[in-house]
């Protein structure tokens, strides 16, 4: 495991976007896209703080989770395995380095046709917020559409410690 870096940004956006595929069909069509991520947004996301962390097999990045402080948290974004390494703990490996070394409150937000991953972060000490709350969080952590806002649903994970990474 390892902090990615610009230098890594093609392999991102790649990963991304091969690991997005699991969601057509499931979330609403009018929220899918091709590609899923453009390279704008990506940089734009790097660019307003997201730091990821990546997992590597032979040397090669297989999955990556980006991190970002906004504003009193923390939100884990843009977690993605390639298919070909997925259901081999990866995401739970970099699931458990961000949690484990971030402070106070860390949410994660997704589509709730994400079943996949709503079960990982559970699994993880992740809990599930109620409507009310996962509509005033996506309104003030996250930048998504409304239609984007009605489809998803938030996770909450409280820290005990003041990790840094």
């Amino acid at each position: 495991m390892r902090s990615c870096t610009y230098l890594d940004f093609d392999t991102i956006y790649r990963i991304i976007n091969e690991a997005a595929n699991a969601y057509k069909g499931k979330i609403p069509a009018d929220c899918w896209h091709e590609p899923y991520m453009e390279r704008s947004v990506l940089q734009k996301e790097m660019d307003a703080g997201v730091h990821f962390w990546g997992w590597e097999e032979s040397g090669n990045l297989a999955g990556i989770m980006g991190i970002q402080k906004v504003l009193d948290v923390t939100l884990i974004r843009h977690a993605y395995v390639k298919p070909a390494f997925q259901g081999k703990g990866i995401g739970g490996a970099l699931l458990d380095k961000l949690s484990n070394h971030s402070a106070g409150t860390l949410f994660v937000g997704t589509w709730a046709a994400a079943v996949w991953a709503i079960r990982l972060y559970e699994h993880h000490g992740f809990r599930m917020v109620g409507e009310e709350e996962k509509n005033v969080l996506l309104r003030k952590y996250w930048n998504i559409s409304e239609r984007q806002l009605e489809t998803s649903v938030v996770l909450a994970y409280e820290t005990s410690h003041s990790g840094t990474l």
